[in-house]
C-alpha cells in the first residue's frame, strides 16, 4: 500500500530543480546588490555635512575615492556682503593631481549668512590651458541627492552626487555654479594663483568661453574635487600657510610645492618605483594662517590650524598622510616656541586618532623680512630643534636646511628667494618638493608617538 503524501509534499524532481534554480538566482542577485552597495558606499565618504552626499548615486565601478584638488575656505569675500554672486555663473578652474573615471565636488557656504541655493552646477574638462571653454563632449550636469538644485545652509557645505567623466592626471577642470539669489558673503579662497571666470546669467552648461568675459584670481564656493581613481589609492594633504598656498608662485603654472610633490609621485610611480605610494596630493594651505590664532569673525575667518584641521585635512577622502608646514606666522606674531610646539603636537594627535600619518617640516628662514628680529629667529630655532628631535612628527622633512643660505642661515639661498625674504621662488618650491623623502609617505600612523 502506498502512503499518500501530506499536503505540499511529494514535489516532482522537475519542480525541485526549478525551485533550486530560483533560490540560486536570488542569492546571486542579492550578492551583486551587496557588492555594488559597498562599492558605492566608498563614494559617499567625504567632507560633506549635508545629507545629499549620503544619497549619492555613485557609479558602481571599481576604484578608490581620492582628493584630486582642494582649497580651504578662508573667509567671506569683501564686497559680496549684500548680493553675493547672485545672477552670475562662477566658473572655477582647478588642476587635478589624480586621474579618475568619476567626479564629485564640495560646495561651501561656511561664511554665508543665510541659506544659499545653487540651481545649476556642472563639471567639464577645459579645452586647453588658461581657457574657460570646455573640451567637446565633456560637459556634465551635477546633481545633489538626485536633484539639480541644492540649498546649503549658512555655515555648512554640501557634497554632490558622482558623475561619470574621464579625468586625466594634471588636467585643468572647469567647475561652474549658478546661484540666482544672494546669501550674504561669498565663501572664497583668495590668492588662488589660478585664473577663473565669471559670466552674467545662467551659463553653467555653456561650453563656450564667449560669455565668460570676466577673469578673477580667486576661487569661490568650491572647496574640493574628488575622483574615483584606478591609479591612486590614497590622499596626501599639504597643510600650511602662504608658503603651502603658493602665494608667490607664478600664476596659472601650478608651481606650488604640493603641485611639484604631486608630479614627483606620479613620475616615480610611472618609472616603476615600488617603494613609493600611489597617492594624490591636495592643498590645504591658507595665506597668513597660524596654528594658534584665528582672525576675527563669526565664524572666524582664516581659522587657526588646530580648529580647521578636522575639516581641511581629516575630511578629505581616503587621506593617508598629511605634510604639515605651519608655524612661521605664529613666530612672526610673537608666539612662544613651547606654545607653537604644543599646537603642532595637537595636530598630530588629531591625525593619529584617525589613523593618518604626519610628516612635519622645519620652519624656513626669513632674514631680511620686515618682521625679522633676533628674538623671532631664536624662537624659530627653538621650534626647529623640537621638530628635529623626533618628538613632534612621525617623520621630518628639513625645508630649512634645504633652502637656507649656507653662508647666512638666517636667510634663503638667493636662488630660492622670491624676493620678499619670506616666500620661496618657483625654484624654491620645487626644491621643497624634491626634499621630501617619498618613502616617508608610506606606512600607517603609530598607535602612539
Amino acid at each position: 500500500m502506498t502512503e499518500r503524501p501530506a499536503e505540499g509534499e511529494g514535489v516532482s524532481p522537475t519542480k525541485h530543480r526549478a525551485l533550486l534554480s530560483a533560490i540560486i538566482t536570488l542569492i546571486v542577485v542579492l550578492s551583486v546588490g551587496i557588492y555594488v552597495g559597498v562599492s558605492a558606499g566608498d563614494g559617499t565618504r567625504g567632507n560633506g555635512t549635508n545629507s545629499a552626499g549620503a544619497h549619492s548615486a555613485d557609479p558602481a565601478s571599481a576604484g578608490t575615492w581620492v582628493g584630486a584638488w582642494s582649497a580651504a575656505p578662508v573667509g567671506g569675500e569683501p564686497g559680496t556682503e549684500a548680493a553675493g554672486m547672485a545672477g552670475r555663473s562662477v566658473r572655477n578652474v582647478v588642476h587635478t593631481s589624480a586621474a579618475g573615471t568619476s567626479a564629485r565636488i564640495t560646495l561651501s557656504n561656511l561664511y554665508g549668512r543665510s541659506p544659499l541655493t545653487f540651481t545649476h552646477a556642472s563639471v567639464a574638462l577645459a579645452a586647453r590651458h588658461d581657457s574657460s571653454a570646455a573640451a567637446p563632449g565633456t560637459m556634465r550636469r551635477l546633481t545633489f541627492g538626485g536633484a539639480a538644485s541644492v540649498t546649503v545652509p549658512a555655515g555648512r557645505q554640501v557634497l554632490s552626487d558622482a558623475v561619470r567623466l574621464q579625468l586625466p592626471q594634471g588636467a585643468d577642470v572647469l567647475v561652474t555654479t549658478y546661484a540666482p539669489a544672494g546669501s550674504g558673503p561669498v565663501t572664497y579662497h583668495p590668492y588662488a594663483r589660478q585664473i577663473s571666470y565669471i559670466a552674467d546669467g545662467d551659463r553653467v552648461e555653456n561650453p563656450s568661453a564667449t560669455p565668460y568675459t570676466r577673469r578673477t584670481a580667486v576661487w569661490r564656493y568650491l572647496t574640493a574635487l574628488d575622483v574615483l581613481s584606478h591609479d591612486a589609492n590614497g590622499t596626501v594633504v599639504a597643510f600650511g600657510d602662504s608658503i603651502t598656498d603658493g602665494s608667490t608662485s607664478t600664476e596659472n603654472t601650478d608651481r606650488r610645492w604640493p603641485d611639484a610633490l604631486s608630479r614627483r609621485l606620479r613620475a616615480a610611480v610611472a618609472a616603476g618605483q615600488q617603494d613609493v605610494p600611489r597617492y594624490s596630493v591636495v592643498n590645504a594651505g591658507i595665506s597668513r594662517n597660524r596654528i594658534l590664532t584665528s582672525f576675527p569673525g563669526r565664524p572666524a575667518e582664516n581659522q587657526r590650524g588646530i580648529d580647521r584641521f578636522a575639516r581641511d585635512v581629516l575630511g578629505r577622502p581616503n587621506v593617508k598622510v598629511v605634510v604639515i608646514d605651519l608655524g612661521v606666522n605664529d613666530v612672526l606674531h610673537d608666539a612662544a616656541a613651547d606654545r607653537i610646539l604644543t599646537g603642532l603636537r595637537t595636530l598630530v594627535r588629531q591625525a593619529h586618532a584617525h589613523g593618518v600619518k604626519v610628516v612635519g617640516a622645519t620652519l624656513m628662514p626669513f632674514g631680511g623680512h620686515p618682521r625679522y628680529s633676533a628674538a623671532h629667529e631664536a624662537v624659530r630655532q627653538k621650534v626647529n630643534a623640537g621638530i628635529r628631535s623626533g618628538k613632534v612628527y612621525d617623520a621630518v622633512v628639513d625645508f630649512d636646511k634645504a633652502l637656507r643660505d649656507p653662508y647666512d642661515p638666517r636667510r634663503y639661498a638667493p636662488e630660492y628667494d622670491s624676493g620678499d625674504h619670506l616666500h620661496p621662488s618657483d625654484r624654491g618650491y620645487r626644491e621643497m618638493a624634491d626634499t621630501i623623502d617619498l618613502t616617508d609617505l608610506k606606512g600607517a600612523a603609530p598607535a602612539r608617538l
